[in-house]
């Protein structure tokens, strides 16, 4: 409650007494009425009845008389009672209301008139209201009790109601008398008074104070609860102060004082000592404070205090000593001058280095003034670097300092400002320490400094490296001369210009890249693109560049590799040459036994022909069909080394495929090759041509046996993998993604670091001559890079080999299996089909329309491109058309495919080619409608690829 309503509360209830006196004095004068009312002459009825003789409040009236109630003086002054007043008759009836109440209540004399005051009423309190009234009428007994009024503005306001029976000269109630005093200010201040007893008591518990007072005559203490909860006690109304000293741990009783010392007055204001708590046991620190409340002769009535549980802050004290010796210890052994000095300029600590510097020790110097340890010289330098410190700069300088026998001696001396927890300084730190042989040392390395610094500049000037120093933002900021003798750009125009503007523009993308990577804070080495000169020429560059953190600025450093990558290629040049060489004589060797192969049987077919004899006929004829299968096999070989086999790729399945080969690899590895499949679960599609991945397997296997002569064992495993950008980076023409891998080891002899790094390089072999031609690495190589995948050779002499094929994942599905079938009725033409046949080579053109025309096809045939558009230009039916890739004329067949489809778009076409550059066409996929068969190729399977093709089934 505010001072403002306090004052207003006290104001009404002396303005509420002063009324009630004076209408006590009007009614004890007021007539008596001898005829009705017996007492003494000069009282009035209502006054005998309540206001002359509270203590007879229900003394006995006559009957009740209106006209009297409408006495003009007695409701002039009811009407003035700063309280709302009524009469009821004996059945609660109301009657009447005091101007008070109708103000009030807005209300009338009429509409209030018996149960009217009911209006006026919070619905919620009127039963209550009721149940108590009508208990009084029934009874007879007066009471009190508080309920809310509405006023006229429509608030309701807390009132005090009072109402007493008035009773005849038989007891019996002939009226009553109602009072209702508006309490809301006293509710208010109740509320308030309570809401801050709450809130203290709050505090209090939330600071850990406990309140109590001793009464000195009884020695008895009333406190808060949180009083009893520090000792550990039960919380009671009252307790002897025995209970509390008692807790006290003896050698520290002295600290608590007697009762004849409290009955005298005296007490020591504030204590502190230790208990041990009554329900715990546990000792706790607990500090006390408290003063004597006196009587007016100042004879002691009540001790009354606090205490608090201190145990934390003894033990934090208790730390704080240990601290402090320990850090008086570390100080002292310190080879350092430590003080503190505060404001007044005055020592508060200083350690023992302080007999080296001032030769004297510490206890001596705690408690004096700085100024008096210094001469008046020295004292007026110091002055001004301790005003800057207490002003809150941290000081450092420099300044001689003798020993004591004259030796020189050179201090670094720092004060640093400390601040209190109001943020002012409240004094500085000194430190001081002998900086001497420091100073030598600088003075010394100065020089080193000096030399290599020179030697650095003659090495900036004279190297032909590219040296300088460049930014984040893309532009150089120095270069050394050697920027310009080898681009033949000013210095001026290299750091006007963005660096990019001197990058060929191929390698913009990755040479801002490598800036991303040195903004990350990576140091690169090993990165090379090409410079542009002056001139327009380009020269390679090998970079090596190292940031230098929070500055956005990196050191480069560039070595030119135009020459070394010249001779690099010739080398490389000569050694493609060195491989032809061994291809010609290789080729000329496996070839000439494989024709010899396909001549003599033809030889001996014709002569046994000729003789009639064509019993051996069919024997020749497999002998010269296996003889060009070899070669067609070989001619694959070379394909792949090339990078030019014309691949089929499509969704494999990696697992089956190899659990598929697990019969064949057996055969081939025979009995003393233990073979073991692991093959991971989940492994994901790769897109290649399976059957080129199957012969690269083969061919793995073959090498393994082949390095196994004794026996051993053969793992091929599978998994997926994934190859980040760090290991693509250091593999040449390694894509960062998902593959899957699949890996061939051997427990046979491995190989040599030296044989390993040639191991991929075409015909290098390690076997004998005549057991290798060594295209079977370099065919997987070939079909790997086709593949756009991977491959990887790990080897150790001894400890045998492990190659590790990588392919990419593919995210489709696998195409259901089609079963192949041999030249059968189902091959052949329905309907009058119609193919036109397109190739150079008049052999293979003729066998291709012959066997169309066996089938039943219609076959139209031209020689080169030119003669095939004719045909497909005029309106004739053509079911398929069957090209060749490489065309004579200016048009090759893809190209002629493509001009023809401009007016056939649905033209389905089949490839043929035993040799193509851009046999995938570029991404290693046809285009819908579009299919390819490889020479040699089996009728078979010409004859039942024609027949899907045209059917819609491939």
């Amino acid at each position: 409650m505010s001072a403002d309503e306090s004052a207003d509360l006290r104001q009404r209830n002396r303005l509420l007494e002063e009324e009630v006196a004076r209408l006590r004095a009007a009614l004890a004068a007021q007539p008596a009425d001898s005829g009705r009312v017996a007492g003494k002459p000069n009282e009035t009825a209502f006054g005998r009845a309540f206001w002359h003789r509270p203590a007879r409040i229900d003394a006995p009236l006559p009957e009740p008389d209106p006209d009297r109630i409408a006495d003009a003086e007695f409701r002039l002054l009811a009407d003035h009672l700063p309280i709302l007043c009524w009469l009821a008759r004996s059945d609660g009836y109301l009657f009447w209301y005091n101007r008070r109440w109708l103000d009030y209540c807005g209300s009338t004399q009429e509409a209030m008139a018996g149960w009217g005051w009911q209006s006026v009423h919070d619905p919620a309190e009127l039963p209550r209201v009721m149940a108590v009234w009508t208990a009084s009428i029934a009874t007879g007994a007066p009471f009190e009790m508080v309920f809310p009024l509405r006023g006229a503005d429509g608030v309701f306001r807390p009132f005090l109601t009072r109402i007493v029976p008035l009773r005849d000269a038989s007891g019996r109630v002939v009226r009553w008398f109602g009072v209702n005093a508006e309490i809301g200010a006293q509710a208010r201040a109740e509320a308030a008074l309570r809401d801050s007893e709450t809130r203290l008591r709050r505090a209090q518990e939330a600071g850990g104070v406990g309140v109590f007072s001793v009464d000195i005559a009884t020695d008895m203490v009333h406190a808060t609860p949180h009083f009893f909860r520090l000792y550990g006690l039960p919380e009671v109304e009252q307790l002897p102060l025995d209970a509390i000293t008692r807790l006290v741990v003896p050698s520290d009783a002295g600290a608590i004082s007697q009762r004849a010392e409290r009955d005298a007055g005296f007490a020591e204001r504030d204590v502190a000592y230790r208990i041990r708590r009554a329900d715990t046991g546990a000792e706790r620190w607990i500090a006390r404070r408290g003063e004597f409340e006196r009587d007016a002769r100042g004879r002691p009535l009540r001790f009354v205090g606090a205490v608090r549980d201190i145990t934390d802050h003894k033990e934090a004290e208790r730390r704080a000593e240990a601290n402090e010796r320990e850090l008086r210890l570390v100080t002292d052994a310190l080879p350092v001058l430590i003080a503190f000095i505060g404001r007044d300029y005055v020592y508060r600590f200083a350690n023992a280095a302080y007999q080296d510097w001032f030769y004297r020790p510490a206890s001596e110097i705690v408690g004096r003034d700085v100024r008096d340890l210094l001469t008046p010289a020295n004292a007026e330098v110091r002055r001004a670097y301790i005003e800057r410190a207490l002003a809150g700069e941290a000081v450092r300088f420099e300044a001689a300092w003798p020993h004591a026998d004259g030796r020189h001696r050179d201090a670094e001396i720092r004060y640093l400002p400390r601040r209190g927890t109001g943020g002012a300084v409240d004094g500085f730190h000194v430190f001081v320490q002998d900086i001497t042989d420091r100073k030598r040392v600088e003075t010394v390395l100065l020089s080193e400094v000096t030399q290599r610094t020179r030697e650095r500049d003659r090495l900036w000037e004279a190297t032909n490296d590219l040296m300088g120093i460049a930014g984040l933002d893309g532009f150089l900021k120095s270069v050394n001369p050697a920027w310009t003798q080898m681009l033949g750009w000013s210095e001026a125009e290299l750091l006007a210009r963005p660096f990019a503007d001197f990058v060929d523009p191929a390698d913009h993308a990755e040479t801002q890249a490598v800036v991303g990577r040195l903004a990350a804070g990576e140091t690169v080495m090993g990165f090379v693109n090409r410079v542009l000169t002056e001139r327009g020429e380009q020269r390679v560059v090998m970079w090596t560049a190292v940031p230098e953190p929070g500055t956005g600025l990196f050191y480069i450093v560039g070595r030119d590799l135009t020459e070394q990558r010249w001779a690099e290629e010739q080398l490389r040049q000569a050694q493609k040459m060195e491989a032809i060489g061994q291809l010609t004589g290789g080729i000329a060797h496996d070839f000439n036994n494989l024709l010899t192969g396909i001549i003599g049987s033809l030889d001996l077919m014709q002569t046994r022909i000729q003789q009639g004899r064509t019993d051996a006929v069919a024997r020749y004829a497999r002998a010269a069909t296996s003889s060009a299968n070899r070669a067609a096999a070989l001619t694959h070989r070379l394909l792949a080394f090339a990078r030019r086999q014309p691949l089929e790729p499509q969704p494999t399945a990696a697992n089956p495929l190899i659990t598929g080969m697990e019969d064949l690899l057996r055969r081939t590895l025979g009995e003393r090759v233990q073979l073991e499949l692991v093959t991971a679960g989940g492994l994901w599609l790769t897109l290649c041509d399976p059957h080129q991945l199957e012969n690269a397997l083969l061919n793995l296997a073959i090498n393994a046996r082949d390095a196994m002569p004794e026996g051993g064992r053969l793992v091929i495993e599978t998994g997926n993998t994934h190859l980040d950008r760090a290991y693509a980076r250091q593999h040449a023409g390694v894509n960062e993604g998902q593959y899957i891998c699949v890996s061939v080891s051997d427990t046979g002899t491995g190989m040599s670091p030296e044989v390993a790094a040639r191991a991929f390089d075409p015909f290098f072999t390690t076997k004998p001559l005549g057991q290798g031609t060594g295209l079977g690495l370099s065919m997987i190589y070939g079909f790997a890079k086709q593949s756009e995948g991977h491959v990887r050779i790990d080897s150790e002499p001894g400890r045998g080999t492990r190659v590790k094929l990588y392919l990419p994942r593919h995210h489709g599905a696998v195409p259901p299996e089609t079963m192949a079938s041999g030249l059968t009725e189902q091959h052949r033409a329905a309907r009058g089909d119609t193919v036109l046949v397109v190739e150079d080579e008049p052999v293979v053109r003729d066998l291709i329309v012959e066997v169309l025309e066996d089938l039943g096809y219609t076959a139209l045939q031209a020689a080169d491109a030119q003669a095939g558009l004719a045909l497909l230009s005029e309106t004739g039916r053509i079911d398929l058309l069957i090209s060749d890739v490489g065309l004579p004329g200016g048009l090759n067949g893809r190209q002629m495919v493509d001009a023809a489809r401009l007016h056939r778009p649905d033209l389905k076409v089949l490839f043929i080619t035993g040799y193509a550059e851009n046999a995938t066409f570029g991404n290693g996929h046809l285009e819908p409608g579009m299919r390819m068969i490889t020479k040699p190729f089996p009728v078979e399977a010409l004859a039942a690829r024609v027949r899907a093709m045209i059917a819609g089934l491939d």
